[in-house]
């Protein structure tokens, strides 16, 4: 009887686990499905329109055939630079604080709480905020006012990542670092921040992907320019506004470039979040590590 009781449940927990392993492969198909879906399907309406053009020259007036995003591209690099610039130092210096200096203090619940609901708000509020405070007391719209809406929208996700990453990392480490002598700053930085670096640079990937498709901010803060130009005081062309306008506009070259600068969109996302955790896990992080 006993050998009998011992054996059902020997194949009931094989059963489980094999009914659990299947869901956890289910649910992994059921994310990778749609992604696949969506690349393949921007594959086959954006690849014919992607020709030397496409990168090299500005976007013709309405009505006319040919013409490329040229100016987006660049003018997607320079707002991105600025968010980043803007984003990535305060997102890692609020993570660090909460997780090395505020744990239990007010102000750490407060940064938390407010990070929190900030990941929560849609975009175009933030377009908003930048608009009041940038564009208005300005007098126009510019790449710096687009590029700090998007920066904006960057630190809560850095912030909270690092924080995460960097509670990860055990306390052994900063015992072993405080009994060599090393003051509390120069361990943190010097010992936990580069441990949880990994975890630290996907955060900041996940950050930019988010804003580096964001159209919504820049109607209110970069406009968009027809001409080229990387002036940061100035409105600028970005490959979501370019997009956004391409594919309401009533012309079938039209559609056929915003499918072609949406791909390219995606791919340059893609090839930007791989290198940067290429060079991660190969490059000088690992080598200094």
């Amino acid at each position: 009887m006993a050998t009998t009781t011992s054996s059902f449940r020997s194949r009931l927990r094989t059963a489980t686990d094999r009914a659990v392993s299947g869901l956890a492969i289910l649910a992994t198909v059921l994310v990778i499905v749609p992604l696949v879906a969506i690349f393949v399907y921007l594959l086959i309406k954006g690849a014919r329109s992607l020709n030397l053009a496409f990168f090299l020259q500005n976007p013709v007036p309405e009505g006319e055939s040919g013409g490329g995003m040229a100016n987006a591209i660049v003018g997607s690099g320079v707002l991105l630079g600025i968010a980043s610039a803007i984003g990535v130092p305060i997102g890692i210096g609020a993570g660090i604080y909460l997780a090395e200096f505020g744990r239990g203090t007010k102000l750490a619940n407060a940064i938390r709480f407010t990070a929190d609901v900030l990941n929560g708000v849609p975009s175009i509020v933030m377009g908003l905020a930048a608009y009041s405070l940038i564009v208005v007391p300005q007098g126009h719209f510019s790449a710096f006012a687009g590029g700090v809406a998007l920066g904006i929208m960057m630190i809560p996700t850095v912030a909270r990542t690092s924080e995460e990453m960097l509670l990860m990392v055990p306390n052994t480490i900063r015992e072993a670092a405080l009994g060599l002598g090393l003051p509390n700053w120069r361990s943190v930085l010097s010992i936990t921040v580069k441990t949880a670096s990994p975890g630290i640079i996907t955060g900041c990937m996940l950050a930019f992907a988010r804003v580096a498709g964001e159209t919504a901010p820049l109607i209110f803060t970069a406009l968009g320019n027809s001409f080229w130009s990387t002036d940061p005081n100035r409105p600028i062309e970005a490959l979501p506004l370019q997009i956004w306008v391409y594919a309401t506009g009533p012309y079938e070259d039209q559609h056929r470039l915003a499918w072609a600068g949406a791909l390219v969109l995606i791919a340059l996302i893609v090839i930007a979040v791989s290198l940067v955790r290429y060079v991660a896990s190969r490059g000088v992080l690992k080598g200094a590590s």
